[in-house]
């Protein structure tokens, strides 16, 4: 199975040229292609694509949507397995794809998606290394009952589908998504029993530094979403806001971390207040 791998620039003349290098030293893969679509941007993105030969297109600030443009990109690629990444993650090992679909290739499952390790210090490494572990699993609609919510926890910062199931699926039913469409797109593959792939062995490094303000508007984002996708709120994340807490808690403590620790309290606050904001 050829695969095409699609990801969205805006502002990313820091990254794209050691991403590209990164995709194009996969090994034990065919690649078929890798398309960039650029948001209009005011640093010199363009100019090194350009000088990197890449194929790309570009869309309007206004045109970009988070669903609508990877929907579109999916459903014109020719491979038989489409990757969805992200401009931030760094990619360093040139197996990184084929341990990403071997699963999907071997037929164990129709989507995966990729460990991610965070490298900054802070609150986010600890929820990374919380929500990515060693183990790989693959999850179905028979575990909804056992793990909630966290069934359709699925990241396309580096993710992984089957093209014929994305089209049969109708990708996201051509909705505007603010955040979230990689669940919105997990929902639909669980519950039309397909399977999806957790990959431990398939990593990037993807690490964020959110202020208050950003978590809080990231947040309320992603009540809003939950508002808009009621039906998702009906399946219980497992105390999972709270063990997540406890979690960077202790991890802080082990790690005497005090400047983490002292964070903890505003960090949370600021998603879960953004979050009930959003659903109202």
């Amino acid at each position: 199975m050829n695969i095409s791998i699609i990801c969205p620039l805006y502002n990313a003349e820091k990254y794209a040229e050691n991403l590209d290098k990164s995709l194009k030293m996969q090994k034990k893969v065919n690649l078929e292609s890798i398309n960039y679509i650029l948001t209009e941007s005011i640093d010199d993105t363009e100019v090194i694509l350009k000088k990197l030969k890449a194929k790309y297109t570009q869309v309007s600030k206004k045109e970009f949507s988070h669903s609508l443009t990877r929907e579109k990109a999916a459903m014109e690629s020719k491979g038989d397995i489409i990757v969805f990444i992200t401009q931030d993650v760094i990619i360093r090992d040139e197996f990184w794809l084929h341990n990403l679909t071997k699963n999907i290739i071997g037929g164990e499952c129709e989507a995966a998606f990729s460990r991610q390790i965070c490298e900054s210090k802070g609150i986010e490494k600890y929820i990374r290394a919380r929500n990515y572990p060693k183990e790989s699993r693959i999850v179905s609609k028979k575990d909804i009952n056992r793990l909630g919510l966290m069934t359709f926890f699925f990241s396309d910062a580096s993710s992984a589908i089957r093209k014929d199931i994305f089209e049969e699926l109708n990708g996201y039913d051509n909705k505007k998504l603010i955040i979230s469409e990689d669940m919105y797109l997990a929902y639909k593959i669980i519950m039309n029993d397909y399977r999806i792939k957790y990959c431990a062995d398939s990593i990037v490094i993807h690490s964020h530094k959110f202020t208050l303000k950003q978590l809080y508007r990231r947040y309320y984002d992603t009540g809003v979403f939950f508002k808009e996708n009621s039906y998702l709120q009906k399946y219980n994340a497992n105390g999972s806001g709270l063990a997540l807490t406890k979690y960077v808690f202790k991890q802080s403590i082990k790690s005497r971390d005090y400047k983490t620790l002292l964070n903890i309290v505003p960090n949370f606050a600021a998603r879960f207040i953004g979050m009930q904001m959003g659903k109202i």
